[in-house]
């Protein structure tokens, strides 16, 4: 409920019209084979489709913890097969799919990319700067020091932009590991 709440203000700020919700099934999916998960996220897609809680006019879809290019897919490929003949829109019942299956180039590190200019804004105000432990290393993304917490979607491409903005990533902390090298880590 608390993420529903946070998607309705931040779609409401940067004047997105839509609403917000989040959704999912509690699943572990390293115990569950591709073809269980293909399964599982099939019903969850047409449950979802009876209730009407789904569809471009409805609910839009997106990736999020546990998802990809193949499980948003799946979803479309589902709502299509129940309204493809009745909604000429119904592929958009789902972002984040495979290019080749109507996504859009540059989904996969759109957040990431969000995160590092959100940093590079604060890292380029005068106030942030001066007001921080950042002053005498100045102003700018270039030359700071970096450790992210969580290297999936978001992390990697955030870390990835930071970097080849001149800032070096010194550490990674997963859900189950860190490492940290104060030489720096090549994202890659």
């Amino acid at each position: 409920m608390a993420l529903a709440s946070l998607m309705t203000f931040k779609l409401a700020i940067a004047d997105v019209p839509f609403g917000g919700a989040k959704g999912g099934v509690k699943i572990d999916p390293k115990k569950y084979s591709q073809r269980e998960i293909e399964k599982i996220t099939r019903r969850y897609t047409m449950e979802l489709a009876k209730k009407g809680f789904i569809g471009p006019q409805i609910d839009c879809l997106g990736p999020d913890l546990g998802t990809n290019e193949q499980i948003m897919t799946w979803i479309k490929d589902t709502y299509v097969s129940l309204y493809g003949e009745t909604n000429i829109n119904a592929e958009g019942c789902a972002t984040g799919k495979f290019v080749a299956q109507g996504g859009i180039e540059g989904r996969n590190e759109s957040t990431g990319l969000g995160v590092y200019y959100c940093i590079k804004q604060l890292l380029d105000m005068d106030s942030f700067v001066e007001k921080s432990l950042l002053r005498d290393k100045g102003k700018g993304v270039a030359g700071k020091t970096v450790i992210v917490q969580g290297f999936g979607a978001v992390g990697y491409w955030a870390a990835k932009f930071l970097q080849k903005d001149s800032a070096k990533i010194v550490g990674i902390v997963e859900y189950n590991s860190a490492i940290y090298n104060p030489n720096g880590i090549d994202v890659d």
